[in-house]
């Protein structure tokens, strides 16, 4: 008998089951994301397949919500799993061989996770694939956490879009084929609007700055490198065109010259010095590459580094508000100081206004 692919609609998939989505998600021992990871721990143990009623006593749900789980597990996630005579199980490849991992650098994958999960905004179902494949391989107090992260990830609303934008890029990076997009140049410029563009895709990054991600690859139409936010590509497609992987090979040498994900723009020579109150926190963490810290007698500290780019370390000099200031160069301490002048005029208009009686 052959294998087919698992729809699991076919074994009897029933909409609701008398309970709405939110009493589900309240009244259920395991939630959706919950029970996909015990699902598919149970599908990697069978190799040679098992019952969606054995499955149902394993994990304690009903057989129709394991039909509805298999079917979401193969469209969300992406698991490839199939079914013969009645019993399902899990494509070989579908899980990386078993890692032996040490204690930490099971914990490095973990934190990973987190990182990971902290830098996006949207949902994203291979961001829920991930992580029950991960926690297979990790030790159960880590993966008991990963677990609640699949669970905090799954309930934020799908973005059908995202994902299919996400998944085309993925699979442009990895094939080394070029992609068209359509941007939307006019978030901070309405009268750029969108425009198409053919990308050769050299990295996906992520960004712990703006909590997104980011696209790194050659625009065609510009005859230079570029970075493009994610969440700003409306549609992308895979052309037929084809490029040599090499070209992106420095990719990540490239991003190490950037504060977070663009890198593309000349290196910068930066000082700014830190006052006592924070110098030691500052310290406390290599912000950069090329970081190089200078203490000064008072107590304050000079930081230094060359940096692609001003925009991106502007919004960390921010952070920092009256501690923070900006030795050089001279446009990054005008951008600084100009923000600061126009932050301080907002509350220049409270002080202005009379105090208000009760």
């Amino acid at each position: 008998m052959s294998r087919d692919r698992a729809t699991a609609g076919r074994g009897g998939r029933v909409a609701g089951e008398g309970r709405t989505p939110e009493n589900d998600r309240a009244g259920l021992k395991w939630d959706r994301a919950a029970r996909y990871l015990k699902i598919a721990r149970v599908l990697h143990q069978h190799r040679e397949g098992i019952s969606a009623s054995a499955i149902a006593d394993l994990v304690g749900v009903s057989k129709r919500t394991v039909y509805r789980d298999l079917e979401a597990m193969e469209r969300d996630a992406g698991l490839p799993i199939w079914q013969d005579g009645g019993r399902y199980g899990l494509e070989e490849g579908a899980f990386l061989p078993p890692l032996d991992l040490t204690l930490h650098e099971a914990m490095t994958l973990f934190l990973a996770a987190r990182a990971l999960a902290k830098a996006s905004d949207e949902y994203d179902s291979e961001l829920i694939g991930a992580f029950v494949k991960l926690a297979a391989i990790l030790p159960p107090v880590l993966a008991d956490h990963v677990q609640a992260t699949a669970d905090i990830v799954a309930a934020r609303p799908p973005d059908p879009r995202f994902t299919r934008v996400f998944r085309t890029l993925t699979e442009a990076w990895a094939k080394s084929r070029v992609a068209e997009i359509e941007y939307d140049a006019g978030t901070y410029d309405p009268s750029r609007g969108v425009r198409r563009a053919r990308v050769r895709p050299y990295a996906i990054e992520p960004s712990a700055l703006t909590h997104a991600l980011y696209l790194l690859g050659w625009d065609e139409d510009r005859h230079g490198q570029r970075t493009f936010k994610v969440e700003r590509i409306r549609e992308a497609s895979l052309t037929t065109d084809s490029f040599d992987a090499a070209e992106g090979a420095g990719a990540a040498a490239q991003l190490a010259r950037g504060w977070d994900v663009i890198a593309d723009p000349p290196l910068e020579a930066v000082a700014i010095r830190f006052s006592p109150a924070v110098a030691r926190r500052v310290s406390e963490t290599r912000w950069h590459a090329s970081q190089v810290l200078e203490p000064q007698p008072d107590g304050s500290l000079v930081w230094r580094g060359r940096v692609a780019g001003l925009y991106e370390i502007q919004v960390w000099v921010l952070g920092w508000g009256a501690d923070a200031e900006v030795l050089e160069p001279p446009e990054l301490r005008d951008g600084v100081a100009d923000q600061l002048r126009r932050a301080a005029g907002h509350y220049a208009e409270d002080e202005a206004r009379p105090p208000t009686g009760r």
